[in-house]
């Protein structure tokens, strides 16, 4: 009985062991080509295995993506862990958004397979959403304590982060003309928010 389950656990790391290179192969042709680009005869060849055997590791081409999608949500939960914390509860936004910009900017690829709908058809299951949303959760939280409770106001915030990022990756990938815009960028979205909420807050960094 133990030395079977000894060989199943070898086994069981074997498939995870491969299951990650595969991972690791599909973000590097990813990066190279784009997201929708990836072929499941390029990610075989990668590597070194015939495209049918793929199934054995991920049913589908979509459960790749999903894999990669979890992936990337949970290397930028990670992202955000590492960040420092501000005390003042705005420059904590200020942080995370100018953070999180930069590093959708340092991986395109990324930014394209988690938020830009670029792959046709695919839907992430259930479970790596409840990767995803542990950020956007937190964004919500961050913004309560900031003084922005109103639903509406993550959801600015993001279309303005998301601005930010397609004009730095379209028009100066690498550079840093458009993430050195985030801080001024999230202070108006705090002014616009004081007004719409009927006062302005005096305690908050400009």
């Amino acid at each position: 009985m133990g030395l079977a389950i000894a060989r199943k656990q070898r086994r069981d790391r074997a498939r995870d062991t491969t299951r990650e290179e595969i991972l690791k192969a599909a973000w590097k042709l990813a990066r190279e080509k784009g997201p929708a680009a990836l072929t499941l005869r390029d990610l075989a060849e990668a590597v070194d295995m015939r495209a049918p055997s793929l199934y054995s590791y991920f049913p589908s081409k979509h459960a790749i993506y999903d894999a990669m999608f979890a992936d990337g949500n949970r290397r930028i939960w990670e992202d955000l862990q590492q960040q420092s914390v501000p005390s003042d509860p705005r420059q904590r936004v200020k942080s995370w958004a100018r953070a999180f910009v930069r590093f959708c900017c340092d991986d395109p690829a990324l930014y394209q397979l988690l938020f830009q709908r670029s792959i046709p058809g695919f839907e992430p299951s259930r479970e790596s959403m409840d990767i995803a949303n542990r950020s956007l959760e937190w964004g919500r939280e961050a913004l309560a304590d900031a003084g922005i409770r109103d639903p509406a106001g993550s959801d600015m915030l993001f279309s303005i982060i998301s601005g930010l990022i397609s004009q730095q990756t379209a028009n100066e990938p690498g550079g840093d003309r458009w993430i050195r815009l985030c801080d001024g960028a999230v202070q108006m979205f705090f002014d616009y928010f004081d007004k719409r909420q009927g006062g302005r807050r005096d305690d908050h960094d400009g």
